[in-house]
């Protein structure tokens, strides 16, 4: 396993595509500074303002491109015919999938940790004592939404990689991503009330908040998930996804 586990992190950081993949996440510390200076010479205006924090407004953007790696991860060596000789050096097919996981897993939870941090280190730095709403609570308690936010993007990943498996197609892989991250929460918000809020809490963007104990809805009951619960349903997300790419990688040829 040790041995396959350096094999694919050897592939992952040999290609491109894992850079560019990272590159666009990293745009977020760009986008956060910019976003800052803007919020603050508004700021420098009017006295004082409430605005969203970088952090979190720019999450989707690490999140779609980290799970564009996780899909690549796979649907590369499909598209290059490189799986059949992956194939013949580690036969065990469930083998491959969980070091591929593994590797996938440490590699975009570190790297979204990291982006998320800077994000939120630079954006203070600038706000610098300005009263800006996101930089009046003390990082102890910011600490939890970005764990949560880090695990969004890991599990995004993960699904991506499933996907990957699953379908075989980048194109197609990362069009259900797009319909996970982006879509279905639009189309949630058209059901009756109250199965829109209580839907919407099991839908993976929705989870972060979540996880750090915070609702989605005002009602009493409504639109919650205790931590352990929202934790609960965002792993279910990864191993379901896994699960299929599992399934589709034993049956099918490659």
């Amino acid at each position: 396993m040790k041995m396959v586990l350096s094999s694919e992190w050897l592939k992952l950081r040999s290609v491109n595509s894992t850079f560019h993949a990272i590159g666009a996440a990293a745009l977020t510390v760009v986008l956060g500074i910019a976003w800052t200076l803007y919020v603050a010479a508004l700021a420098d205006e009017r006295g004082t303002l409430r605005a969203a924090a970088p952090e979190q407004g720019f999450l989707p953007l690490v999140q779609m491109s980290l799970a564009v790696l996780g899909v690549l991860a796979i649907t590369s060596e499909y598209a290059t015919g490189m799986v059949r000789t992956t194939l013949i050096t580690v036969p065990k097919r469930s083998t491959l999938l969980l070091a591929k996981a593994g590797i996938v897993g440490v590699a975009t939870f570190v790297t979204a940790q990291t982006i998320l941090l800077l994000t939120y280190a630079t954006s203070r730095l600038i706000a610098n004592g300005r009263h800006l709403g996101f930089n009046q609570v003390p990082f102890s308690e910011e600490l939890p939404m970005l764990l949560a936010s880090s695990l969004s993007v890991t599990a995004l990943a993960l699904v991506g990689l499933g996907l990957g498996a699953a379908i075989r197609s980048t194109a197609g892989a990362i069009m259900a991503v797009v319909a996970l991250l982006f879509v279905l929460p639009g189309v949630v918000t058209y059901l009756p009330s109250p199965w829109n809020t209580r839907v919407a809490t099991l839908l993976l963007p929705n989870l972060v908040p979540q996880l750090s104990g915070e609702r989605l809805s005002s009602r009493l009951g409504d639109g919650f998930l205790p931590p352990w619960a929202a934790l609960t349903v965002l792993l279910a997300y990864p191993l379901v996804a896994l699960a299929v790419g599992y399934h589709q990688l034993r049956r099918r040829d490659a």
